[in-house]
């Protein structure tokens, strides 16, 4: 019976944050993906999209 310590072997090894990178990994993905679909609506040159593009992604780290 545990008497409140623990053991960390018995724990999972830095599960939270390897879900919580990929967690943002997904909602980064997610995003870029609806501003690109939001640029290709508008009428600007492929430029100048790329060029928001990359302004956004770096916007994002």
């Amino acid at each position: 019976m545990s008497d409140g310590n623990y053991n960390r072997n018995l724990l999972p090894y830095k599960d939270y944050q390897s879900g919580l990178r990929a967690g943002k990994a997904q909602t980064r993905t997610r995003a870029l993906e609806a501003f690109r679909r939001l640029m290709d609506r508008l009428p600007l040159t492929e430029e100048q999209k790329r060029e928001a593009i990359d302004e956004f992604r770096q916007g994002l780290e």
